[in-house]
């Protein structure tokens, strides 16, 4: 009997997504740590570049309350960019490949259109969050805008209550939303070369399919990325790297 071929413009399965139990991101912690060590010089430097991007954008921000949901989605938006190169010596390593910083700088390259189509879709939602968050408190705050300081008061005494709930909320949806779709996204398309959109829905899939375990895995992100933030970045040096690696070995993990 002649093979069968794929009809042009039918697409390809997604790949088959397995279940972990909800301890498994402490391990891609583990491993991550195990790569930096392994490879110091290119992952520390990829620990620098999320330093410098988080200076200029703080920077450029001018410390104003209503631009933290643009500082806070620059970081979870820009993150997984920042990270290719992570993910490339993780990779390199689990081939036993030297990884050193040249090869890595160019990961890019081997799926840079797909890469391109997903940097719009995250960008679309980085404009869209930072909006909400600006009309959020134009809403609220009908006078002068308050300065970071004050703003920080209000959270810690629970003044504005209602503006609190609103914001975080607005701020959690545009949170899971770019969590989901870049979970593992970046991962498959520079390992199997896939489109953007197959990917993002293949992240979305590992997502609904392992909750446990995908809360585990947000909660340590946002514990390692709010102690980076709290050293003034200088904390990002090292997590950031270690999230980097780690998210490869998610992906290894999750998807057959």
């Amino acid at each position: 009997m002649a093979q069968q071929e794929t009809p042009v413009g039918v697409h390809p399965a997604f790949p088959k997504i397995r279940d972990v139990p909800m301890e498994r991101p402490l391990q891609w912690l583990k491993r991550g740590w195990d790569d930096l060590l392994s490879c110091p010089t290119a992952s520390l430097f990829y620990g620098l570049c999320f330093i410098a991007g988080g200076a200029l954008m703080v920077l450029a921000l001018g410390g104003a309350p209503e631009y933290i949901a643009a500082v806070t989605s620059g970081f979870l938006i820009g993150g997984p960019f920042f990270a290719i190169g992570l993910y490339e010596i993780s990779r390199r390593r689990e081939k036993q490949q030297p990884c050193s910083l040249g090869p890595t700088l160019m990961a890019w390259k081997g799926n840079a259109g797909n890469l391109g189509v997903f940097t719009a879709i995250l960008l679309v939602i980085f404009m869209v969050w930072a909006r909400a968050s600006m009309v959020a408190f134009a809403l609220f705050y009908s006078g002068e805008m308050p300065t970071m300081g004050g703003f920080l008061r209000h959270v810690i005494s629970t003044d504005h209550l209602g503006f609190l709930l609103a914001y975080f909320a607005i701020g959690g949806f545009f949170a899971l939303i770019a969590f989901a779709i870049s979970l593992i996204t970046i991962p498959l398309m520079l390992d199997r070369n896939l489109d953007a959109i197959t990917a993002a829905i293949t992240s979305v899939r590992a997502l609904f399919a392992n909750p446990a375990a995908m809360f585990v895995w947000a909660g340590l992100i946002a514990l390692l990325g709010g102690l980076g933030l709290v050293t003034f970045l200088a904390g990002i040096l090292i997590a950031g790297p270690i999230l980097g690696h780690a998210t490869w070995h998610a992906y290894r993990d999750l998807v057959e």
